[in-house]
Formats: structure tokens, C-alpha cells, sequence
């Protein structure tokens, strides 16, 4: 699919203009300079015809912001493989340095370049608008980004310069996959989603929240076929004070909501914290796969079976749901990267794990007959038999005559029979008791 990238200096609109063309708000918009680090990828369809749509940050040079590098490069890339450039000015402020510097970036790139200036939201700046013919760079697009007006002709003006094969449309990659990376922030997110894909996909860089979109890219590599999506770390909502760390963490608990599996990483040095158990909680909450990636682990002092005494505590305090996978890794010298995937990729096909009822039955009733529900006042419970309900996650019906005293402690024992019979390991099970 063709690709069309949206450069410019900060604060002009690049992400506002992102979010009307993808039609949601994908992107965090806030009026701050320097809000957006990351590429971040969406979707525009415009009179029958659909291409990708790439944000990028803010383009700066000798400023005081520590992601200038970073940012740059990032830019660079997504020009590099874009098919049209929408490069976009602001109005108001006319032609500064930076439009400058970023107008020869352009003319060296030789890529097809779509001007736009931002914020012609009355008569009176569309007058300002003209000064921008100065750059050389061809016909100027008015436009208000926040509003809609002028959108309509600059997509059509896209659509004219676009390669004429991108009609064909992308392969939709909803039926794979989706894997969060999750955690508090500094712990090797980032660092983990590049290692995977080989290339600085996101901004690293030692200071905590550096990542603040949660990005989506799609891996298929070594047999395995996923979503990656990086979020930003999150802590905990007392110590949230900035708007901006507020939507970041709000677009993280949403990645989580929309994904199948969730890797959940730890620092190896601080242990599980309260605040990795919040994350953990919510992973269970939402019904998603989970497997326990503890980094750093090059770091950490270690002794006879440190490893085996370190997963033990882990699962103690993960109690009762501690059936997961936890991979000790490096990022930083990407030891056991692979063993991420592997695990990540069984508690996915786990999660779509079907049992036929006549299996089910035949290793759970035998469990039952040796150890029956407790009478409850006299009366005895006799469970009949048992299905697995057409579900996304893993859920089970066990029919019998007393379903409203059968109580908690007999169905984490059903749930622990299950995972003894059947491969369910990092999936969250439901145990449900229904009348005959």
C-alpha cells in the first residue's frame, strides 16, 4: 500500500491532521511542541482509493529538546520510504528556519512533495498562505486541520501524485495476533519491540516515558505472524500529573483492552512492585493471554538456582492465576528474545484453544467422581457433565443439580484440572456452575 508521510517542524498539526485522515483519535494532540517522538502508522480511505498514513515528530535542529537526534532520524526514515510527502507549515508564523531546512531535506529526497499550510481557519490568513510559494516547493494547500476545511482538496491532490498500483489494497491484519508490551516505564519496551524487528522502530533512550503513543507494527518473521504494539509505561495514578503522561497511559489501558496476549515485562532489579501487580490485575481483569518477561536479568547478582527461586516467588505472589510463562531476557544483549516470541505465540493459539465435549468429559468426570463438591446443608451435588462455551477466551459449563452451591474454592479446583489435561498455560479460565 502507498505511503504517505507528514512531515514538518513541531507544533503545526501534523498529529491533528493524522487523526482526521485515519478518522479516530490515534494519535495524542496536545498543545505542547514536541508531543509526538514515534512514527505512528493509520489507515485514509478517500474516494474508493486507501493508503497508509504516517505521523512523525516534530522536525528541530540545535533546540534544547533531548529526543532532537532520535526524532530526526525518524523523520528521515519515514521519508525515506514514503511515496508522497505531505509537508505541512503553519500560517500564522510564516517561513521559519526550520521550513527552510526541511524544504531542502525534501528537494534532495526527489519524493513527490504535497505542501499544506496549517491554521487558514478565516479569509484574513488565507492571504498569509501565499508566502509560502517562496519555498518552492509548488502549489500551496490551505487548509484547518482542526476544523476539516480544505482536507477534501488536498486528499484529491494526494490521490493525483500517488503511485498509480496503490489501489490495490492491503492485506487487513485484524485476524492475527495482537501483542501488547506492557509495564511501568523504563523497563525495556521499547528497546524489546526493536530487538524483535531489527531496526529502530521507537525512540529509546535512558529517560523514563520516552514512548508516549502506544504503536502498532506488524512482525512476520522466524514462522510467527503479530501485531507488536509498544505502549507507554504506566504509573501509578497518584504520581500521574502531566496531561500528556494521562492520555499515554489511557492509550495503554486501551492497547490492553484490544489485545489477545500481553507481555508484561519487569525490571529483574526491582522485583514484582505494586504497581506491576496493578498491571497484572488489569491484564487479568480484561480476560487477556499473559506471559512475564523479567529484563535486566545481566544485572542482577546471581547465586545457586537464583533463576528457579526468582520464577517460584514470582508465581507465590501471582497466586492463584500463576499457571504463565516467565522468560528471563537481556534486551540489551537480546538473550532468550526468541523464547518472548515462542512463549507469546502459544498463549495466543491457547486462547483459541477448542475442546470437544466428549474429550472434556472423558478427563474431567473421572477428577469429579474422586473428589466431589462438598454437600452443602445435607444435599449432595451431582455435576452431570461439561462443555466448553463458544467464547473467545477460555470458558467452561458444568451442569449439575446444585449450581448455587458450588462455591469458589471447588472451582479453582476444576479450573487446576483442566490445566492439568489441557495446554492452557498463560490464559485466564471461567468456571461456570448451570442448572441441568
Amino acid at each position: 500500500m502507498a505511503l504517505v508521510a507528514i512531515v514538518g517542524r513541531p507544533n503545526v498539526g501534523k498529529s491533528t491532521l493524522f487523526n482526521r485522515l485515519v478518522g479516530m483519535r490515534q494519535a495524542i494532540v496536545d498543545e505542547t511542541a514536541g508531543v509526538t517522538r514515534d512514527r505512528h502508522y493509520g489507515k485514509c480511505e478517500w474516494c474508493g482509493r486507501e493508503f497508509s498514513v504516517v505521523d512523525t515528530g516534530g522536525y528541530t535542529s540545535n533546540s534544547d529538546d533531548v529526543f532532537e537526534d532520535a526524532i530526526r532520524r525518524q523523520v528521515g526514515i519515514a521519508i525515506e520510504e514514503a511515496d508522497v510527502v505531505l509537508f505541512m507549515v503553519e500560517a500564522a508564523t510564516g517561513i521559519t528556519d526550520y521550513d527552510s531546512e526541511i524544504a531542502d531535506l525534501l528537494r534532495r529526497s526527489k519524493k513527490p512533495v504535497v505542501l499544506c499550510v496549517n491554521k487558514v481557519d478565516s479569509g484574513e490568513k488565507m492571504y498569509d498562505a501565499y508566502d509560502f510559494y517562496a519555498l518552492g516547493l509548488g502549489e500551496v494547500w490551505s487548509i484547518s486541520a482542526a476544523n476539516g476545511s480544505g482536507t477534501g482538496d488536498l486528499l484529491d491532490e494526494i490521490l493525483k501524485v500517488l503511485p498509480e498500483d496503490s489501489q490495490a489494497l492491503d492485506e487487513d491484519h485484524a485476524d492475527i495476533p495482537h501483542i501488547a508490551i506492557v509495564g511501568r516505564p523504563n523497563v525495556g519496551k521499547s528497546s524489546l519491540t526493536n530487538a524483535l524487528l531489527g531496526e529502530e522502530r521507537n525512540i529509546v533512550t535512558p529517560v523514563a516515558g520516552t514512548t508516549r503513543d502506544s504503536i502498532s507494527t506488524y512482525y512476520n518473521k522466524f514462522g510467527h505472524e503479530f501485531m507488536i504494539v509498544d505502549t507507554a509505561g504506566m504509573r501509578k495514578r497518584g504520581k500521574v500529573t502531566e496531561d500528556l503522561e494521562f492520555y499515554s497511559v489511557l492509550r495503554a489501558m486501551k492497547t490492553i483492552e484490544h489485545s489477545d496476549v500481553c507481555i508484561l515485562m519487569i525490571d529483574a532489579t526491582t522485583g514484582m512492585e505494586a504497581q506491576d501487580m496493578n498491571i497484572f490485575n488489569v491484564i487479568q481483569k480484561n480476560r487477556k493471554g499473559c506471559v512475564i518477561v523479567v529484563n535486566k536479568w545481566d544485572l542482577f547478582e546471581k547465586g545457586v538456582n537464583t533463576l528457579r527461586d526468582y520464577e517460584e516467588a514470582l508465581k507465590t505472589r501471582l497466586a492463584p492465576f500463576n499457571d504463565i510463562p516467565v522468560i528471563f531476557t537481556s534486551v540489551l544483549n537480546k538473550q532468550r528474545i526468541l523464547d518472548v516470541l515462542d512463549a507469546a505465540a502459544r498463549v495466543a493459539s491457547n486462547m483459541s484453544r477448542k475442546i470437544s465435549t466428549s474429550v472434556l468429559n472423558d478427563a474431567m468426570l473421572p477428577e469429579i467422581e474422586n473428589y466431589p463438591p462438598p454437600a452443602w446443608k445435607g444435599k449432595y451435588i451431582k455435576i452431570k457433565y461439561v462443555t466448553q462455551l463458544p467464547t473467545r477466551t477460555p470458558q467452561f459449563a458444568f451442569f449439575c443439580n446444585l449450581p448455587q452451591w458450588v462455591k469458589d474454592p471447588y472451582k479453582r479446583f476444576l479450573e487446576n484440572k483442566l490445566r492439568e489435561h489441557f495446554d492452557f498455560c498463560g490464559c485466564p479460565i471461567q468456571v461456570y456452575t448451570r442448572a441441568k
